[in-house]
């Protein structure tokens, strides 16, 4: 016979599925239709970086630890993408399962380095590492220094698809992002990610109950790691380049950004973060500089009214799970 406290939190836990699943569905449904009012290049931006943002969320909002060297990962994926592309005449769908994981490679050693830290030791010794390869990237032969590899041919997807076609692409970033999304959410929801948030909430009960908690955060760092690659090689196919913005400590600034925006700890929220973001990047460009001065005071308003985001007030307010 059911305990008295599963009786009254098992029609929760399905209430707050359901909400998920009908978010998603709206989500998907809306992203397919898109291009038909919205500009595809524009789109293609947003979901990479909603991407990007969805794996720095995995880091901060659901083990508490926070990076300020998630462009390490991002931008030099996108050099490994690029150069594989033109200089290696890989297919696309190599290049970025390569860059990928080359990421995660990355954030392996990144990992096991930050994580014997907590706090801000722990986020300044990333930044410290993700300046030594901004660092490296102006120095090394392959990455053009300031030119960046540029010209870079999307190629034909498993030798069929053409993703030099504008809807092509679009489709196939459509595709990355959703699988991506998915992961993200089995990985939040499962046995693991359950052992995540007990890190988050209390490490020192979590390791009392036997759980060895510095592996758990390195492979929780590495997945972020490889997620965040994942979006930055899609993104070099998409722009046909890589730049030294990729790798930048203003592109760590700005997922953090996203991810709080949003909403720091809900599945949606990064998402809506990131394409707020993106969509005053894009529309406030003729402001030049000013356009960092909006954003600050964005980020102000976002943290004094909605503390919790954009999604996480909603879902608050609705008394949901997003």
């Amino acid at each position: 016979m059911a305990s008295a406290t599963e009786t009254i939190t098992a029609p929760v836990t399905a209430a707050s599925h359901r909400s998920e699943l009908v978010a998603f569905a709206i989500m998907a449904a809306f992203f397919v239709v898109a291009p038909a009012f919205m500009y595809p290049i524009f789109l293609m931006k947003a979901l990479c970086f909603a991407l990007f943002a969805c794996a720095f969320n995995l880091l901060i909002g659901y083990v508490g630890l926070l990076s300020f060297g998630h462009a390490m990962f991002f931008g030099w994926a996108a050099y490994f993408c690029a150069h594989m592309l033109k200089e290696w005449g890989l297919t696309p769908e190599l290049s970025i399962i390569l860059a990928t994981v080359a990421a995660g490679g990355l954030g392996l050693v990144a990992g096991a380095l930050a994580i014997r830290r907590q706090g801000i030791y722990f986020a300044m010794i990333t930044l410290a590492l993700a300046q030594m390869m901004f660092f490296f990237a102006v120095q090394a032969p392959f990455t053009h220094g300031e030119d960046g590899i540029q010209g870079v041919q999307r190629g034909k997807l498993l030798g069929l698809f053409d993703l030099s076609h504008e809807m092509t692409m679009y489709f196939f970033v459509l595709v990355v992002f959703l699988a991506a999304f998915l992961l993200i959410y089995r990985i939040i929801y499962s046995p693991f990610g359950e052992v995540l948030k007990a890190i988050r909430e209390n490490e020192t009960r979590a390791i009392s109950l036997g759980y060895k908690t510095e592996r758990y955060k390195l492979l929780a760092f590495i997945l972020s790691a490889a997620l965040a690659g994942l979006a930055g090689a899609t993104k070099a196919v998409v722009f046909q380049l890589a730049s030294l913005t990729d790798v930048h400590w203003t592109m760590s600034g700005e997922v953090v950004l996203m991810t709080l925006v949003g909403g720091l700890g809900t599945v949606f929220g990064p998402v809506v973060g990131a394409f707020i973001i993106i969509a005053m990047q894009s529309y406030l460009a003729e402001f030049g500089q000013w356009v960092t001065v909006i954003q600050g005071v964005i980020f102000v308003a976002c943290v004094l009214l909605f503390r919790r985001g954009v999604i996480g007030e909603i879902a608050h307010f609705l008394k949901i799970r997003l």
